[in-house]
């Protein structure tokens, strides 16, 4: 059974839940870059909130506070007071926030972003998420719609991993993830101040959804 804040009718708990599903996008983006390794179980999350255009809220999209652990202990660690900050990490962010803000003003950008998807959600009736031909489809779609948007996402990590065509598709994969999750964090009031204003309110709440979680 998945736990949930206490906070769960808050708006500022689901705002926040967006946030670190951006972080969590971003902080796979690392792995995969670093390590060449991450949970499938994780990427399906992550993955699959790019079909759900029709969702009600982050909740249904993501399925539980849970899902989105690694998120929220990212989010601690770059928002808290600590000296755990991932100057990467923040880098990541900044970028697909950015992205997000020009991908909502260019609406020639979401007719085609909102065409490619439905292609990708008629692909899933052959192809499942994890698939190597769907998770290539969607690193297209970020390469196509998305990328040319903004200044490219530079990805730091090994080359052996980099160079190798999987880990790139998984990786655009997750940046066009970390976009949709951003378009749902401005979508439920999210702004870039408030990361600096309500910093430690949004520390709270992520550290409220970690609590949770551990709870038998």
């Amino acid at each position: 059974m998945s736990t949930e804040p206490s906070t769960e009718h808050s708006p500022e708990t689901y705002r926040i839940m967006a946030l670190a599903a951006v972080c969590q996008a971003v902080e796979l983006v690392r792995l995969i870059a670093r390590k060449a390794t991450t949970s499938d179980e994780l990427l399906r999350v992550m993955y699959n909130s790019i079909t759900l255009v029709d969702a009600d809220g982050p909740l249904e999209i993501y399925g539980s506070f849970d899902q989105l652990n690694l998120g929220y202990k990212v989010l601690c660690q770059q928002l808290g007071f600590q000296t755990e900050k991932d100057i990467e990490v923040t880098r990541y962010i900044a970028s697909v926030l950015t992205l997000e803000r020009k991908l909502s003003n260019n609406n020639q950008a979401l007719g085609e972003l909102s065409s490619r998807i439905t292609d990708l959600n008629r692909q899933l009736s052959h192809f499942d998420l994890l698939d190597s031909n769907t998770v290539a489809n969607m690193a297209t779609i970020y390469t196509d719609v998305i990328s040319p948007l903004g200044r490219r996402i530079q990805i730091s990590g090994s080359e052996q991993f980099l160079k190798v065509e999987s880990n790139q598709h998984k990786i655009r994969a997750l940046l066009l993830t970390a976009v949709r999750a951003a378009v749902l964090w401005r979508q439920l009031g999210g702004k870039r101040r408030q990361l600096i204003l309500s910093r430690q309110s949004i520390l709270n709440v992520a550290q409220a959804a970690l609590d949770a979680s551990k709870q038998p």
